[in-house]
């Protein structure tokens, strides 16, 4: 019976090529999303050979944006977005400012008229959560104070975006182009579409807020008990492609975002974990078809056409967006460490870049020679940006060590980067050194302080710290990697140092910094990685736990058998 099979074509020829060139990039010591890329680009139509359905392969990858949304929002609290609202809000607005400025100057130095220009500058201005989210999976960083921060600045972008899609066409005809009726909207009709815009969008969330919240929950314990895995697996996938699309249609809310709600809604279900597992070979699987479609939409004449334009729109996505967002963090008074790692979470584009771009075009604002930059620099930065995260550690400490402007950063007169003088002596003897108070630092403090063992918290999140200080505990504000982050935590006195973050990656650092300081001093670290514990336990750095709720209690229990104190029941 002769039918249409291009769907499975398209996923079987996509991943299939993504898979043998990702595993050529990984043999190569390169990431495997080049390869990924690259088979895009060869199944694409700007190659010859065989091309497959890029239409179909755009829906393909929107699914794995929903799905790789939905599993951010289930390990991505509402108290986690707010506690770093501070400087995500601010700090992403200004950025797309910035990038957008920067964009606009170079587009209409090549001689575009200003409505091209905007569309092109919105389009540089965004970065893609996907790559994002990868890169922080990847380092096992998504939950740490700098994977919040890089998240929850992107959720703001994705939010500013979304009000751009929609305001674009309103003011497509005074900008130049055409707006979807053809005629431009008068002023009035224009507030009117901006106010009708904010009000979907506040409903979507006020919705997601007070009934979902509950709804979700409730509906993931009903499936539950009936025992059927494939039928909690449906529910789960359900949830995360209803709401998104629901969203879409009714709300006029990004896929994406929708999604991301819906997560986090369903994060207040105990059956949360098994939710993000039941999800995630479905992710893994449609985000290696998000990055095949990007491929599939370049064409790589447009490098030997405008090699020129390309490098310019490279330098202001990988340098000009980098050096724009490592400014703003610093201004909050952050570490060095966590503004290299938003700079590198920005250095790239993505999906709301060619949503965009799609619509300049459509609404005749810019040429597709402006959409073909947009892909080229998605493409170039893309690929670039696992580099640029592996590139963090050694750039920091090259500028720690050869620039007296980074150290004065770090050391300049910030209130929060040193204990008050009010703190008592006597707690700073014999103390616990806490890094970290996120979900398990907390609970490990709070058990402290109930056995009255004196602690002083160091935590890169400077709201918490300050609510920390109304609560009349010490707690410094910083880099712990950093040496004089422990030495303001009074280290060479300690008793013992807890290391309750999930960044594996400065472990070593924190604990040589403690025992050169403090030989005596016992160690006590956490981590979600068999491997990086077999290794960490054979390095002798510390005494290892795994595990959130169980690695908060067998952490406490050891602390407070050292301490001499009764175990906690």
């Amino acid at each position: 019976m002769q039918h249409d099979i291009s769907l499975i074509t398209t996923i079987a020829v996509g991943l299939g090529l993504a898979m043998i060139l990702g595993f050529v990039a990984a043999r190569l010591r390169m990431p495997p999303l080049l390869g990924y890329l690259v088979a895009g680009i060869i199944i694409g139509p700007g190659t010859p050979g065989f091309v497959a359905d890029v239409e179909l392969a755009g829906q393909l990858a929107e699914v794995g944006v929903i799905l790789l949304m939905f599993g951010v929002g289930l390990h991505f609290s509402l108290s986690d977005l707010l506690s770093v609202r501070r400087i995500a809000v601010p700090g992403a607005i200004v950025q797309i400012l910035v990038a957008t400025a920067m964009g606009m100057a170079v587009a209409m130095f090549w001689g575009w008229d200003a409505g091209a220009a905007l569309v092109f500058g919105l389009s540089l201005s965004c970065a893609s959560t996907v790559v994002l989210l990868r890169a922080l999976e990847a380092r096992g960083v998504l939950e740490s104070i700098n994977g919040r921060i890089a998240v929850g600045w992107l959720i703001v972008e994705d939010l500013v975006m979304v009000l751009v899609l929609v305001l674009l066409p309103a003011f497509a005809g005074l900008l130049g182009g055409n707006n979807i009726s053809g005629q431009m909207l008068p002023a009035g009709g224009m507030l009117i579409q901006i106010g009708i815009t904010l009000a979907k969008v506040a409903a979507f969330i006020a919705l997601m807020l007070v009934a979902g919240r509950r709804l979700f929950p409730w509906l993931l314990w009903q499936v539950a008990r009936t025992g059927s895995r494939e039928l909690f697996s449906l529910c789960v996938i359900v949830a995360a492609l209803g709401v998104a699309y629901g969203s879409a249609k009714l709300f006029d809310v990004s896929f994406a975002l929708g999604a991301f709600f819906s997560g986090m809604m369903l994060r207040e279900s105990e059956f949360s974990h098994r939710a993000a597992a039941e999800s995630l070979p479905l992710r893994d699987a449609f985000s290696v078809l998000f990055f095949v479609s990007v491929g599939m939409l370049f064409d790589p004449q447009v490098i030997l056409e405008q090699p020129a334009k390309v490098l310019a729109v490279a330098a202001i996505i990988l340098v000009g967006k980098t050096l724009a967002a490592i400014a703003l963090v610093l201004a909050f008074r952050y570490p060095l460490n966590t503004a290299l790692t938003v700079g590198a979470s920005l250095a790239q584009i993505g999906e709301f870049s060619f949503i965009l771009a799609g619509m300049g075009v459509s609404l005749g604002l810019m040429s597709p020679e402006g959409q073909s930059l947009i892909l080229a620099g998605a493409l170039i930065s893309i690929a670039f940006n696992s580099f640029a995260f592996t590139a963090i550690a050694p750039v920091q400490a090259w500028l720690r060590a050869r620039s007296a402007v980074a150290r004065r950063l770090e050391l300049r007169d910030d209130p929060l980067a040193q204990l008050p003088m009010s703190v008592d002596q006597s707690l700073l003897t014999g103390q616990v050194v806490l890094i970290g108070y996120g979900r398990v630092g907390r609970r490990i403090a709070d058990v402290l302080r109930t056995h009255n063992i004196p602690l002083v918290v160091a935590e890169q999140n400077r709201e918490l710290v300050e609510a920390l200080r109304l609560q009349n505990i010490p707690a410094v504000s910083g880099d712990a990697s950093d040496p004089a982050v422990l030495i303001q935590a009074h280290i060479a006195r300690a008793s013992m140092l807890v290391i309750a973050t999930p960044d594996t990656f400065n472990v070593r650092k924190m604990v040589e910094t403690a025992r050169t300081l403090n030989p005596a001093i016992e160690v006590v670290l956490r981590t979600h990685n068999e491997e990086e514990s077999r290794m960490l336990q054979k390095e002798n750095v510390g005494k290892v736990f795994m595990g959130e709720h169980e690695l908060a209690q067998g952490m406490v229990r050891h602390v407070l058998g050292r301490m001499e104190r009764p175990p906690i029941s």
